[in-house]
């Protein structure tokens, strides 16, 4: 409730590495459970999406009904790492499913959340949030940099890499309208500035990536 009074509560900067820590696991064990049914039982793709889906609603009501700090999209993306670790063949065909399913999906997303973008914030927010989205950037590339310092990879791939990592979209679009929908003051401006994040460097990194990854990348010979 400390969202809705516009407040920080410190005890929920405590809370978020325990959340992460329940929703790993949680996930991990789903994971991993799933795998050892889905091989001990013979069923379509098409139900396992279906379930697969239903236990991720679960678990995202379930961040809000738990009296412990649970995570339900981290829980719900270690469910997803560790069955693909343990049963790679049902992964592959059901990423074919999910990948479909994402095709109307995404247009209902981003549809949804241009709707909720008030242009007054927008135009108010300026060259500032602007300047913002674009030092954000360097800083992700900077970590993209350093995540790649002891890897094999040669200097052009490494910043063919950071380059990659520029465009957002999808997670901004998921998450940006939370503030907003949780009541607090800086809902609006926050979600302005996801939307502008999208705009601005979905197509831009689309364009960089077309035009520099036959220069900075070599085709295997293999």
């Amino acid at each position: 409730m400390y969202l809705l009074s516009q407040s920080i509560n410190i005890l929920s900067f405590v809370n978020i590495p325990l959340s992460i820590l329940t929703g790993i696991i949680c996930g991990a064990l789903l994971g991993k459970g799933f795998a050892i049914f889905f091989k001990k039982n013979h069923m379509r793709d098409t139900v396992k999406i279906l379930i697969l889906l239903s236990i991720a609603f679960v678990l995202v009501t379930l961040e809000d009904i738990l009296p412990i700090p649970f995570s339900g999209l981290i829980a719900i993306m270690f469910m997803g790492i560790f069955l693909q670790r343990n049963h790679s063949v049902a992964s592959k065909r059901l990423s074919v499913k999910f990948n479909k399913l994402w095709v109307g999906a995404e247009v209902l997303l981003f549809v949804l959340v241009g709707a909720c973008v008030n242009i007054s914030y927008a135009l108010k927010a300026g060259m500032m949030a602007i300047l913002l989205i674009f030092g954000v950037l360097l800083f992700r590339m900077l970590g993209v940099f350093i995540c790649l310092l002891k890897t094999s990879l040669a200097k052009s791939e490494r910043l063919f890499c950071m380059i990659a990592y520029c465009p957002k979209a999808t997670v901004q679009a998921a998450i940006g309208s939370v503030p907003l929908a949780c009541g607090l003051g800086c809902g609006q401006i926050v979600l302005t500035v996801a939307v502008l994040s999208i705009l601005i460097t979905a197509p831009l990194g689309a364009f960089m990536i077309e035009h520099t990854y036959k220069k900075l990348l070599k085709k295997n010979k293999d």
